[in-house]
């Protein structure tokens, strides 16, 4: 599912070992690690009695095959876009070491698999979301990506909607709580993303996508967008506290890296620099597993 999280795993690209190899880079496992993550803790915090390891972990799988199976897709239809920038070339598409139409089988047959396995072991609700990931992933935001810089903010939906699976494929419904995994995801993305989008601008004008820094060269409105998101993650980070999802220690903690997160960004949007660009991009990916991990621990 490709969003700031699927730009993070492509940022270190090079040549696997012979056609299994091939076909495992295709999956972006990097990038699965953290859809893995995100809704396994989704179906945890979702559970009303605590989870059984095994439903839990038929969901979880099923949620990394439709991940999977995106991920492959999409290089499927962006072969000729990677193949111009210097960090996506050396990819198994675009270095002609894998067929097109071998890896849409196998992207189909990934996503196929976790669709069914969502439907028959979990509920069709969460089968309908995983679905819903896939058709704006691949039919809207891929397609936007080369036409607007909103595709940004498009593609932040499939991004979030992990944990939102696991939570309902834990409990059967999609409530308040589920919601406010999938809020707290969704803004996440946006300041993480820019800081990317700033780091690797010379590659995106390569490949001919009109990202902020792209089409707005003086990075104004990307730094506008990184504080306007982080500011907003704030205040919802909080309303997994106040709902009950978790409790009083996971609040502090919260507050206390939405702060720190809102203060890298307004660095980065006052100085446009490449080091507070790598600031706001290695405090991302802190505060994440930490704002979980806390979650979790205070359920």
């Amino acid at each position: 599912m490709k969003n700031a999280r699927a730009e993070v795993a492509s940022l270190a690209v090079g040549r696997s070992s012979g056609p299994i190899g091939d076909y495992i880079a295709l999956t972006k496992p990097r990038l699965n690690v953290l859809v893995v993550a995100t809704s396994a803790a989704g179906y945890y915090l979702g559970s009303l009695r605590g989870p059984e390891l095994l439903p839990m972990t038929h969901a979880v799988a099923a949620v990394a095959l439709v991940a999977g199976g995106a991920a492959v897709l999409n290089q499927v239809y962006e072969r000729d876009t990677d193949a111009l920038m210097r960090r996506t070339r050396m990819r198994p598409l675009p270095d002609g070491r894998l067929a097109p139409a071998a890896a849409r089988t196998f992207g189909l047959v990934l996503a196929g698999a976790g669709l069914a396995l969502l439907a028959l072991g979990a509920n069709l609700l969460a089968a309908l979301l995983a679905l819903a990931t896939l058709v704006i992933y691949l039919m809207v935001y891929t397609p936007m990506k080369r036409r607007s810089a909103f595709a940004a903010i498009v593609g932040a939906v499939p991004g979030a909607l992990p944990p939102l699976i696991g939570w309902t494929a834990a409990c059967g419904r999609v409530s308040i709580g589920g919601c406010a995994l999938f809020a707290i995801v969704f803004l996440w993305q946006i300041p993480h993303f820019m800081a990317i989008a700033w780091l690797y601008r010379e590659d995106y004008r390569q490949g001919g996508f009109p990202m902020l820094p792209v089409i707005e060269p003086d990075g104004r409105r990307t730094g506008r967008q990184a504080v306007l998101y982080a500011a907003a993650l704030v205040p919802t980070s909080l309303v997994p506290a106040l709902v009950g999802v978790s409790g009083w220690m996971y609040f502090s903690v919260a507050l206390v890296l939405g702060i720190a997160i809102l203060g890298l960004a307004v660095r980065f949007a006052s100085t446009r620099s490449e080091a507070s660009a790598r600031a706001l991009f290695f405090g991302s990916i802190t505060y994440l597993p930490l704002t979980w991990a806390a979650m979790i621990l205070n359920h």
